[in-house]
């Protein structure tokens, strides 16, 4: 033995040696052994026989060495966690704790080795946990605790918070250890409840607004009906002494007398149509009055109605099988007949021909109306559905333009929608849907439509 020095205390004629290593030399080289155990020295100061069992060899001591090391690693990563770390056997005994946790439960980890987890846990929440704890053993994997549910901690000085904790397990083959990862969520929930408290209060006056708004337009489309309604008197008096006159003195008076009486006459017929036109869109109430509606049906009555015109402009329309929805069947006539209207008075050179026909979409309907007549600039699209808005002078085209923004009313009722696809000289289709239940967000229209 070349090196007895160790850890040694003198004991009358031996030497206790609590660790010791023997160094023995040969061909191959230098080789250590470590021991622990006795030695009997007959002199006190030479070493002789051994006693006790060798612990190992250099290589086990090298193991031994990067096994601590890995420990220690170990802990300096555990202690620079963000989170409070709690380390707990299968019994829910903490065998450790890191510095986060002392400072976020106010326990030295002296204090909390060794006690049940349900230390850090309210009262009310610990027998319950017991139970979880069981189940999470019996079935152990990495989760988030409390999915839907407000968990929370119990600090030292009995102070409660809201936390997240996320849990995980190392099965050995003697033992189950876990670990937890509790972090405190005070602020976060401070953040959100000021969320809701916001949301609550915008919603609060949101529907506000939309209830003055609501009522303020049903004031002004009251106002409209009945101003409208009102001036229908003076407007037939007028109209009828303009009439009377253009009797009784066409002819007789100048020429200038002539043209001025004509001017008032058609002014006056002007205003009569925009006034029943106005009456016409504020009748259409805001929600449709829906029923089981045969639109085939409402389809013919529309034609009967348009036989004159039809047979004039020498229109052809022809018509695919058409569904029953659920609609208002006089709203459902004026959209066809205000879109076929449209159809044979902004026609081309060539006679109408007007094709209707729809298709079933998810719970409801797409309608369509196409048409071969003069089409329009896809930049007037949503022009065109606002009351009122002409694209054309009376002289090239009669009317008031209130017709497409009735479709736009009525269809809207129903909770559905109106858009046209066109090009100039290459005709129009007008579509619009009905749904089943409707629903508005049940229909989408393409790309660069109303």
């Amino acid at each position: 033995m070349r090196d007895g020095r160790a850890h040694a205390k003198v004991m009358g004629g031996q030497v206790d040696i609590d660790e010791y290593r023997i160094i023995t030399k040969s061909a191959e080289g230098s080789r250590g052994e470590d021991r622990r155990g006795r030695v009997v020295d007959d002199t006190a100061r030479r070493v002789g026989r051994t006693h006790g069992p060798v612990r190992g060899t250099t290589e086990a001591v090298t193991a031994e060495r990067a096994r601590r090391e890995s420990e220690e690693r170990w802990r300096h990563v555990l202690e620079a966690t963000p989170d409070a770390m709690v380390i707990a056997d299968e019994r829910g005994q903490i065998m450790l704790v890191n510095a986060q946790t002392e400072r976020l439960f106010g326990y030295p980890r002296e204090e909390l080795v060794g006690r049940p987890v349900e230390t850090l846990l309210p009262p009310a929440a610990r027998a319950r946990h017991v139970r979880h704890r069981a189940a999470y053993l019996a079935e152990p994997r990495v989760r988030l605790m409390g999915a839907g549910m407000e968990l929370f901690g119990r600090r030292k000085d009995g102070s409660v918070f809201p936390v997240e904790i996320s849990v995980s397990a190392l099965v050995g083959h003697d033992e189950t250890i876990v670990i937890a990862a509790v972090r405190d969520i005070t602020a976060r929930r401070r953040v959100e409840e000021e969320i809701r408290n916001r949301t609550a209060e915008l919603e609060r006056r949101l529907q506000e607004r939309s209830s003055e708004l609501a009522h303020a337009n049903a004031e002004l489309d009251q106002f409209a009906y009945v101003a409208a309604h009102d001036l229908q008197e003076p407007l037939r008096a007028v109209a009828s002494y303009s009439q009377l006159l253009e009797r009784r003195y066409k002819g007789r008076l100048d020429a200038d007398a002539d043209k001025f009486i004509e001017r008032i006459t058609g002014a006056v017929g002007r205003m009569q149509q925009l006034i029943q036109d106005l009456l016409a869109y504020f009748r259409v109430g805001p929600r449709a009055r829906k029923q089981p509606t045969a639109a085939e049906a409402v389809l013919q009555c529309v034609l009967d109605h348009l036989h004159a015109a039809i047979a004039d402009s020498g229109a052809v329309v022809t018509h695919d099988a058409l569904p029953t929805v659920l609609a208002d069947g006089s709203q459902l006539a004026q959209v066809f007949e205000n879109l076929i209207d449209n159809a044979i008075k902004f026609r081309g050179g060539e006679p109408p021909r007007i094709h209707v026909s729809a298709r079933a979409q998810g719970t409801g309907w797409v309608f369509s109306v196409r048409d071969n007549g003069i089409g329009l600039d896809p930049g007037f699209a949503e022009r065109i559905f606002v009351i009122f808005q002409r694209l054309h002078t009376r002289t090239e085209y009669p009317g008031t333009g209130a017709g497409l923004a009735i479709c736009k009313k009525c269809v809207e009722g129903h909770g559905g929608r109106i858009w046209v696809e066109s090009q100039p000289g290459r005709g129009a289709t007008f579509v619009f849907t009905i749904p089943g239940k409707g629903d508005p967000q049940a229909w989408t229209a393409p790309t660069g439509g109303v």
